[in-house]
């Protein structure tokens, strides 16, 4: 029995070597790696992602080195954990970055969408100003030709026309006008109801001699002068009246003057251009124009 119990003991001998070499290196050599692991260089520090001093390679442990064939679970969790909350650390790192990332480029797509619609703006204000450009051309064109049509007018303010004429006949002591002679002025005066730059000249003719011709053609002329104001509202001061007496009537298409018998009165309507300007959409100028005309 001695025997064996001597054999036994060098055994036992042998197994718990190695787990009691195991549990009192460990201690020191984890205290001793623990001031190196705290130990940080600025240059280090700033070369990782995390700003983390690297890891340290494990040292010597023990009497087996690294690998021991006898390492305990705590063992392997005290060299796994470093390295598992290493990567851990650099897992949160890469979905920062990753939501920095997406968030750059979302504000970058911002960016360049209202940039784009800036400068789509800006095109429209572009397009808006060159119309306005081209509008105000058209407007100044269409000046400059009211202006040179109204300089036209303007020169040729005292220069009238004739745009109609008609003739009344008297019986030789008589100034009452007869329906033909009103139906005949209420037709000129209807053709002049409304416009502008038009004068009215009577001229009244007489038979007989001397005074007594001048007078009655001017009574003549006064009854034609008076129902064209009354009846057809035409201004006093556009109406310019003569009485001739008896001069010769004007020359025909012979060439002769000739004298009449009786009472006649001529009715001339005259024109300028002021009408022609009015009717282009200038009303205030034809005022203007037409209050010229008024005698003073």
């Amino acid at each position: 029995m001695n025997r064996h119990l001597l054999a036994t003991l060098p055994l036992a001998a042998v197994l718990a070597f190695p787990a009691f070499a195991q549990t009192s290196s460990s201690s020191p050599q984890d205290q001793s790696n623990q001031p190196a692991a705290t130990q940080s260089t600025p240059s280090t520090d700033s070369a990782t992602g995390t700003g983390k001093q690297p890891l340290q390679p494990p040292s010597r442990e023990g009497f087996w080195g690294r690998v021991n064939p006898f390492a305990r679970k705590n063992y392997v969790k005290r060299q796994t954990e470093p390295i598992r909350d290493r990567v851990n650390e650099l897992d949160d790192l890469t979905a920062a970055n990753g939501r920095a990332i997406h968030d750059t480029d979302a504000r970058a797509q911002a960016g360049i969408k209202l940039a784009s619609d800036k400068a789509n703006e800006a095109d429209q204000h572009a397009v808006d100003a060159g119309n306005k450009a081209t509008m105000a051309q058209q407007s100044a064109q269409q000046a400059t030709t009211r202006i040179q049509s109204v300089e036209t007018v303007v020169s040729n303010i005292d220069q009238y026309k004739a745009s109609n004429q008609t003739e009344i006949r008297f019986r030789p002591g008589q100034t009452v006008l007869s329906k033909n002679a009103k139906d005949a002025l209420d037709e000129m005066a209807n053709g002049v109801k409304g416009q502008r730059g038009y004068i009215i000249e009577v001229q009244g003719f007489s038979s007989g001699k001397g005074q007594t011709a001048i007078t009655n053609s001017q009574k003549m002329a006064e009854s034609v002068v008076r129902y064209m104001v009354l009846n057809n509202e035409i201004p006093v001061y556009r109406i310019y009246l003569v009485g001739m007496g008896n001069a010769p009537v004007a020359a025909d298409d012979t060439g002769k003057t000739k004298r009449i018998s009786g009472g006649r009165v001529e009715i001339s309507l005259l024109k300028n251009d002021l009408e022609q300007l009015a009717s282009s959409g200038s009303p205030a100028s034809g005022t203007a124009a037409d209050q010229q005309q008024q005698p003073k």
